[in-house]
């Protein structure tokens, strides 16, 4: 995607995502997250839930893999915000989807809106906001 082709209302490509449980472990030991919920079956249950599940930087990390591998190379990730809903368990799917809500010429930057869905409703909801070349530093 070049930042000439953009323009508000253009959705990004869906991309499908099977929750395991080893992706929530090693999202959550990457992360350096200890949490038990994300490792322990049986401490997650004994909190109230059925199974281990997904940290939260393991969630803003796939929602910045989706924009960023949707933009190309020349678009950097100037701003994210995210918010959490239903957790996503080992053995579901969660669902990303995204559109342009606005493109600012001047600037060079967009603004996306980003929805993870998985079996339980929506995981993830975000907007990133992606600078293209100029907006980024050069050294």
């Amino acid at each position: 995607m070049t930042f000439d082709d953009l323009r508000p209302g253009i959705t990004l490509p869906e991309l499908l995502i099977p929750i395991s449980a080893s992706q929530i472990v090693a999202g959550a030991m990457a992360s350096h997250d200890f949490e038990d919920v994300h490792h322990d079956k049986a401490a997650a249950q004994s909190k109230g839930v059925p199974d281990i599940f997904m940290n939260i930087l393991t969630t803003n990390g796939l929602v910045q893999r989706f924009v960023t591998d949707w933009a190309g190379p020349a678009a950097r990730i100037r701003r994210i915000a995210i918010r959490l809903g239903a957790p996503n368990f080992a053995g579901d799917t969660m669902k990303l989807s995204g559109e342009v809500l606005q493109v600012d010429g001047a600037e060079r930057l967009a603004q996306i809106r980003v929805s993870g869905r998985n079996g339980l409703g929506e995981h993830v909801a975000a907007t990133v906001t992606l600078g293209w070349e100029s907006t980024w530093p050069r050294r």
